[in-house]
């Protein structure tokens, strides 16, 4: 059926309909994939819904979004059974009459033709469609998906997808998304800006005038343990003007005063910053672990392929270890102890000579919640770096109502951030 709507979408909402939702026996990563994809050609996600399997909240919510957006997305209740609603109540609430779409029905009857089975009177259901509405035949699956059109000059359209991703991921990748770009007048872009040493608040209240005042692109921070996220987005014409606005952004904020703090840009993680750095500069890497218990190495070695870069790692928490293995002086550990500069650094110079590495890191430290004392108390951590012509050790206090996770965290990440810093000058 033809295309009834002439209208360009700006703004919707996603309506993710299932009761195994609600109870958490499924993840909802219909909603993620949708918001993405929608942010892709321009349409902003005002709401995500979810629902249990139920006419009379399914109505109440999609009167409601219908009455602030005119795009809703909308994931499961097609199927054959009694409580595969969604079609019906969306049909309904659109004052559309449901009628027999032949070619629905042949492509199901083939289907079960194709794979063997008996197709029951109830997978008749499936191939109703509201009146007027646009089918896009599912390859995946026996369900269709559709979008139905209503409102004022059509201006309102509700595109019902399948539930499983498998149906709808390419369900929508080959039919959905060419439709949608058809109603659109704008694309989005986004720039990530990765910053470490600042926290959240510091980063806003520096830089709080110019997150006001944006509104296209757009600036929003996000927190993760030790790091600070800025995603710059952009709303254009094109992918190329939406870039070059992002792009412009960003310098902006790399010559504001939290410029120095950023690590990367669009980079997944530290680590793979890090990887990247080491092969641009071709230096190796290594690491003498204490209170982060392998927790560096572990980072490094979940990016694919880094054995170019990272040669290897020591987890030494026992004094007798760091001594015989790192080469750590016993009057070091005597005089300062082992959550000390001075037993960090002779552990970074320590892995970086016994593997013959560029770049030595360590961390000691009291990562709790027990171990701490008046002097060195939990949340203390001493990272080190040792090149042939450069050492430094920092001390970090971290919050003793921290979680044991988040101090060894964030400790493997200062490790990993004083050795770009390094690579970087």
């Amino acid at each position: 059926m033809s295309d009834m709507n002439t209208a360009n979408y700006k703004n919707a909402q996603i309506l993710c309909v299932g009761t195994e939702l609600l109870l958490g026996d499924i993840v909802n990563t219909n909603a993620a994939f949708l918001s993405a994809q929608l942010a892709e050609l321009g349409i902003s996600v005002y709401k995500h819904i979810c629902v249990g399997d139920n006419p009379e909240r399914l109505s109440r919510a999609l009167r409601d979004a219908l009455s602030e957006t005119d795009l809703i997305i909308t994931s499961g209740g097609l199927g054959p059974t009694y409580d595969d609603l969604t079609k019906e109540t969306i049909a309904a609430a659109l004052g559309l009459e449901l009628e027999l779409h032949s070619p629905s029905l042949d492509r199901i009857k083939s289907y079960f033709e194709r794979t063997g089975r008996v197709m029951t009177p109830n997978n008749v259901k499936q191939t109703m469609i509201p009146h007027g509405a646009t089918v896009f035949p599912n390859n995946n699956g026996t369900a269709p998906a559709m979008a139905a059109f209503g409102g004022e000059n059509n201006s309102k359209t509700v595109i019902m997808l399948p539930g499983p991703p498998n149906e709808l991921i390419p369900l929508f990748h080959e039919q959905v998304k060419p439709f949608l770009m058809s109603h659109t007048d704008a694309v989005i872009d986004s720039v990530n800006i990765h910053f470490f040493g600042i926290g959240e608040s510091a980063l806003e209240e520096q830089i709080k005038d110019l997150m006001i005042n944006a509104t296209n692109p757009s600036i929003a921070p996000y927190c993760k343990s030790g790091e600070v996220r800025i995603r710059v987005t952009a709303k254009a014409e094109t992918h190329v003007k939406a870039k070059e606005m992002c792009d412009a952004c960003v310098e902006t904020i790399k010559q504001s005063s939290v410029g120095k703090f950023i690590y990367g840009i669009d980079t997944k993680t530290l680590e793979n910053t890090l990887v990247l750095a080491l092969r641009e500069s071709g230096k190796t890497f290594a690491c003498a672990e204490s209170c982060t218990g392998g927790l560096i190495a572990k980072r490094i070695t979940d990016i694919s392929g880094c054995s170019d870069v990272f040669l290897g790692g020591c987890v030494t928490y026992a004094n007798s270890v760091k001594q015989n293995i790192l080469g750590v002086r016993a009057e070091t550990l005597a005089s300062f102890g082992a959550v000390s500069e001075q037993t960090a650094l002779e552990m970074a110079e320590g892995v970086r000579k016994q593997t013959g590495a560029d770049i030595g890191v360590s961390t000691t430290g009291i990562a709790g919640p027990s171990g701490g004392t008046p002097e060195k108390p939990v949340g203390t951590v001493f990272v080190a770096i040792s090149a042939k012509d450069y050492h430094k050790c920092i001390k970090l206090t971290l919050s003793s109502m921290k979680s044991r996770e988040y101090i060894r965290e964030v400790s493997a990440s200062n490790a990993m951030h004083l050795a770009l810093s390094y690579l970087n000058g």
